[in-house]
């Protein structure tokens, strides 16, 4: 019978430290975070009304009280549902043939490398591509469409990764299983593969919602400013709550600065109202609920 050999002091500090040390960098990382949350909701709660979220700016002075960013949010959630609608087949549809078909060819290492070299592109870049080649080259007007153009470009690199990433944690086990039963490859993937990766997809994608939400620079060459309300992403400029924001903090008086703040708020909860929907999603559709 062996004994639990004593642990001696030096290790037992050792540990101690170490343990100090993880508390640290948690408590440096989390601490800006906090304090960047509090900030926004200490100055952006005082303009969060209804009236913020039901009007517009049309027929209001910059320094005038009242108005809201009701078309701002309009626009941002058109915007940025095309550009998830346009980003997460394609995306899906890539890292599903990296996955399953490519097993290191020529294309596939091709394809991987550019996705690299995407996710390191400044939004600002993909803004002026959408702006010399959709607007200038081909005359389409600055529209919501064009925005969601230069922010699906921003979406793609990140899809692709998540979801790749996602579809390699899948067992092989049970494509092999799903095989030896006389299944199709395509139907081991939509029947299989997929509906197992599911929750890691829908948290990938909403990842790249989140980093696109809050993109201006791509919105500033695309979309252009207007104070009015225009639901139709495909025609005019149309306004965003990135856009809102920094029109309205560039304005120096403080109703300004407080509705500056307020869009702020607004779109931080946006996105978390967006993530907690893609988890309900995910935790409804997941294979271990089924069981």
């Amino acid at each position: 019978m062996t004994t639990i050999q004593h642990i001696s002091t030096g290790r037992r500090v050792r540990d101690r430290l170490a343990q100090g040390l993880v508390y640290l960098a948690f408590a440096l990382a989390v601490v800006p975070l906090i304090s960047v949350l509090w900030l926004v909701l200490k100055n952006g709660l005082a303009r969060f009304d209804m009236e913020f979220l039901t009007h517009s700016m049309r027929n209001i002075g910059a320094r005038d009280a009242g108005g809201g960013a009701y078309h701002a949010i309009i626009g941002t959630l058109e915007q940025v549902l095309l550009a998830s609608a346009i980003s997460v087949p394609i995306g899906l549809l890539t890292a599903i043939y990296l996955t399953e078909y490519g097993h290191g060819g020529r294309l596939s290492r091709a394809i991987s490398f550019f996705v690299d070299v995407m996710t390191g592109v400044p939004s600002v870049v993909t803004g002026l591509f959408v702006l010399a080649f959709w607007i200038l080259f081909l005359g389409m007007p600055f529209s919501g469409l064009a925005g969601a153009l230069a922010l699906s470009i921003l979406m793609m690199p990140t899809v692709v990764r998540s979801a790749e990433e996602m579809l390699r944690l899948v067992p092989n086990d049970l494509r092999e299983a799903s095989y030896a039963l006389g299944v199709a490859k395509w139907r081991t993937i939509v029947k299989v593969v997929l509906p197992t990766a599911f929750t890691g997809i829908v948290t990938g994608v909403m990842l790249a919602v989140a980093r696109v939400a809050g993109e201006t620079a791509p919105l500033l060459l695309t979309v252009f400013f207007t104070d009015s309300i225009n639901n139709d992403p495909f025609s005019g400029p149309q306004m965003g709550l990135p856009l809102y924001v920094f029109d309205q903090a560039a304005r120096p008086n403080d109703t300004a600065i407080d509705r500056a703040w307020t869009g702020a708020l607004t779109l931080i909860l946006i996105v978390m109202l967006l993530n907690l929907v893609a988890r309900l999603i995910a935790w409804w559709r997941s294979p271990a609920r089924g069981r």
